[in-house]
């Protein structure tokens, strides 16, 4: 029975936090063990935000690095850069003029940035749809998503739905896969973690830096317990663990976070050595070798597109 394909992506944004590893990295080193599949670096997704050119390429490098300290292995992944398929923007234009705008305007990251008051670019309203084309290119059987982003494939689905009515059967209709315990990774302040509200704990940076963000998680001193330690410490233990632990330091914050620190070290320690030995010239190699293998498959698939929309002569 043949493997079903896996498909995620993940924007060069800036430094991943644990939010990303439980979120995303973690839960697609487990998947590659029944699927095949493509870990894209989504470069130009992350253009609707970044603005600076060497940040850009030097978040490239650390995710892909990343990654491959997390334990993904290229030689059973393709790991590869969106700009480096040039399909991938062919093939959002051709969804772009099959949906209409009062579709896109309902995508929440459009809707969010509308309700407070921030201009939205062209690219964020489009993004839906170069999304949905990061998908279907690879005949795409299932995306990793957090709950929050299921919105993401549903379009996908759609857009390929539309393609198919219109030109006849291409595009597999991708299902998400939302693990539901980590679906939503808390940050210090107990909201989502995300490097846009400035709650993250970093994954890679030196033991001082993460020991000061989990030093400043917001606590509430009316409970018996610290619950956005809590929320964030179950993502290291069970709660059978937790509960004497916490029980025993019943107000005492300051030990909780330490045992904190202490299991955060446990589990990422060894994969910052892992990080700190894989070279530039290692991880561009990777891409280069990813890239080659992503575009042939994404060629075979637009050269039938091409075809059935009528451009291909």
């Amino acid at each position: 029975m043949a493997q079903k394909r896996l498909f995620t992506g993940l924007q060069p944004s800036g430094k991943l936090h644990i939010g990303n590893y439980f979120g995303a990295l973690k839960p697609t080193v487990e998947l590659f063990g029944d699927h095949d599949g493509l870990i894209m670096i989504a470069d130009y997704h992350a253009l609707t935000s970044l603005r600076r050119p060497e940040q850009l390429r030097a978040n490239t490098v650390d995710v892909v690095g990343d990654y491959l300290a997390a334990g993904i292995d290229p030689s059973k992944a393709i790991i590869f850069k969106q700009s480096d398929v040039q399909e991938h923007t062919e093939l959002a234009w051709i969804f772009d003029c099959l949906v209409s705008v009062p579709f896109l305007m309902q995508a929440h990251a459009y809707k969010d940035k509308v309700a407070k008051g921030i201009e939205a670019n062209a690219g964020l309203f489009t993004y839906p749809m170069l999304m949905a084309a990061d998908i279907l290119l690879y005949d795409t059987d299932v995306v990793p998503v957090g709950e929050d982003q299921r919105q993401h494939v549903e379009y996908a689905r759609e857009a390929a739905a539309k393609f198919n009515l219109a030109f006849g059967p291409t595009f597999k209709e991708p299902a998400e896969l939302i693990q539901k315990e980590i679906a939503v990774v808390p940050g210090t302040d107990g909201k989502k973690m995300s490097k846009s509200y400035g709650n993250t704990i970093p994954l890679f940076a030196p033991t001082a830096d993460i020991t000061a963000a989990i030093v400043n998680i917001v606590t509430d001193s009316t409970g018996e317990r610290p619950e956005n330690v809590y929320a964030i410490h179950k993502l290291f233990k069970s709660d059978a663990d937790l509960e004497p632990l916490y029980a025993a330091n019943k107000n005492n914050y300051k030990a909780l976070k330490e045992a904190l620190i202490a299991d955060m070290e446990v589990c990422f320690g060894p994969m910052r050595q892992r990080r700190a030995s894989i070279t530039e010239d290692q991880i561009k190699q990777v891409l280069a070798d990813g890239a080659q293998k992503a575009r042939a498959l994404a060629s075979a698939k637009m050269a039938d597109v091409r075809k059935k929309i009528g451009v291909s002569l």
